[in-house]
């Protein structure tokens, strides 16, 4: 392979945020609403991350549970995909909105953690959209639990797990115990009565 490979790969990358960039502004600009929309990538990459100041027309741009925000987010994937540009996820917030929820659905989820840590019994959580799970996936992950996916669409939702590893071993009555008691019986009772 040549040297110029992650070059070649790295521009195709920039021309994409480029042109996920000014789709979304002239989507914007339909609703009249000329702004900046500060584009960058991923640590890794991967996620084309376009983030929308906030305005006088964040309830609608993000719309309800963030609808909207994840129908433009789509929006401007496919027209990404349908000109020729390398596939990547595509992340839209408005306003902040998506790290606001992230960070209010972590308090939430310490709390779920907790209790999955507490009973060692699994735990299932409601319907949530793709980022949202992903959020719980991290976060249990960094406080030792598993995590499974069940589901499709939006009754998609996440089991949290205990670590099988992690458990402590079930406890068992030894048998000299057992043995030296006698269990109660109806009998026991009657003789003890006469």
């Amino acid at each position: 392979m040549s040297d110029g490979q992650p070059d070649v790969n790295k521009q195709a990358l920039e021309e994409a945020i480029l042109y996920a960039k000014k789709y979304i502004e002239d989507l914007l600009s339909f609703f009249g609403l000329n702004t900046d929309v500060y584009a960058t990538s991923s640590d890794d990459d991967v996620v084309i991350e376009l983030h929308v100041p906030s305005t006088h027309l964040n309830g609608f741009l993000i719309g309800q549970r963030g609808e909207t925000m994840h129908a433009i987010q789509f929006m401007v994937g496919t027209a990404l995909k349908n000109n020729g540009h390398a596939s990547s996820r595509v992340s839209v917030d408005i306003a902040d909105y998506k790290k606001q929820r992230a960070h209010h659905l972590s308090e939430f989820a310490q709390q779920w953690l907790d209790e999955v840590k507490k009973s060692g019994k699994p735990m299932d959580l409601q319907p949530m959209n793709a980022a949202d799970r992903r959020t719980i996936h991290k976060l249990a992950d960094e406080h030792g639990l598993t995590t499974e996916s069940i589901g499709e669409g939006r009754a998609r939702h996440i089991v949290l797990k205990p670590n099988e590893d992690k458990l402590p071993p079930e406890e068992e009555i030894p048998p000299s115990d057992a043995e030296e008691k006698p269990a109660k019986t109806k009998k026991t009772k009657e003789l003890k009565n006469r």
